[in-house]
């Protein structure tokens, strides 16, 4: 494992399309690994691999419950529309508003490829949007 430059708001790779993980090899594990660890490094609860330079669809979070790995996530459904603020690791400066879901069901693979249908609500809801 090793822990990865997170990247900053200025840098044009944050603004690309992520391509779905099409491949579930030892490299998504490595990849899913060194996010785990950049993430705990910095204090996240979140991180896309996009914030480490990788334009791939995948997002580890940790609100407190535990690592949660989601590869190729899709919101299916929202509901609840709120106002709030975020952070980010990669946009330095303090919290920002936004707009967020307080609850979201969401489809995602495992690092093993199995397909896998959640419902979130709160926190750990709005970190997977933030995602």
């Amino acid at each position: 494992m090793a822990i990865r430059n997170i990247v900053k708001r200025d840098d044009d790779v944050l603004y690309k399309k992520c391509r779905p993980v099409e491949v579930f090899d030892e490299k998504l594990h490595l990849i899913l690994d060194d996010m785990k660890e950049t993430m705990y490094k910095a204090e996240g609860v979140g991180l896309a691999a996009v914030q480490v330079g990788i334009l791939r669809r995948v997002v580890v979070i940790d609100c407190g419950d535990g690592l949660l790995e989601l590869v190729n996530p899709e919101i299916i459904e929202q509901m609840l529309p709120y106002d709030t603020e975020e952070s980010c690791l990669s946009l330095l400066g303090g919290p920002r508003p936004c707009k967020r879901y307080k609850t979201i069901k969401v489809q995602w693979q495992t690092s093993e490829f199995q397909t896998r249908i959640k419902t979130f609500t709160g926190w750990p809801a709005q970190i997977i949007q933030h995602e």
